[in-house]
């Protein structure tokens, strides 16, 4: 990435506001600054707030499009493959940490089912305190990148806050990462 992170909007696009994870459009000239780069997807601040900007929409900030496609073959029965679905929980960051949902510990559970629609998957997850106001955002990335995996026809990510969140709950590599071992 280049060391200038101020841009300007090339074209239209559809953003999500941090923390609350509602949909904002952001237009042509607009200055942008690049926070972070995480999983896939950007965090810019504009003079109206904070946002995250999908790798799809990257060409708009002169940045290189992140393919959005999951390979990956769904089962026998139509299944999506559970490995993927962990492979796409592991491309979601909170914005202000540098380390993902899954090795932060914060991914409690993942089930997939089948209803009359296809199959679902449902995810509960936590935040690393009950005052983090970035959940919104969050649970809107993790299900839609969920919604990527091949078979999955619906998702609904929950934020629950039991058990509580501990930094015991951070995997190895997220320790590593975090300078924590």
């Amino acid at each position: 990435m280049p060391d200038n992170r101020d841009r300007t909007l090339s074209r239209q696009v559809t953003v999500t506001q941090i923390p609350s994870g509602d949909k904002q459009t952001l237009f042509p000239g607009e200055t942008v600054f690049i926070h972070q780069v995480l999983g896939g997807s950007y965090t810019i601040q504009t003079s109206t707030g904070l946002f995250r900007l999908d790798g799809k929409d990257a060409d708009a900030i002169g940045e290189t499009v992140t393919e959005q496609t999951v390979h990956a073959a769904t089962l026998a029965d139509g299944a999506p493959d559970p490995t993927a679905i962990w492979d796409q929980l592991r491309k979601v960051f909170d914005p202000e940490i540098p380390v993902n949902i899954v090795d932060l510990g914060l991914v409690y559970s993942m089930d997939v089912f089948k209803d009359d629609d296809g199959y679902k998957v449902d995810v509960a997850m936590t935040l690393t305190a009950p005052g983090c106001g970035m959940g919104p955002a969050i649970a809107e990335d993790a299900k839609s990148k969920i919604l990527l995996v091949p078979g999955v026809n619906s998702a609904d990510v929950r934020i629950t806050w039991e058990p509580p969140w501990n930094q015991s709950m951070i995997s190895e590599e997220g320790k590593m990462k975090l300078g924590l071992i």
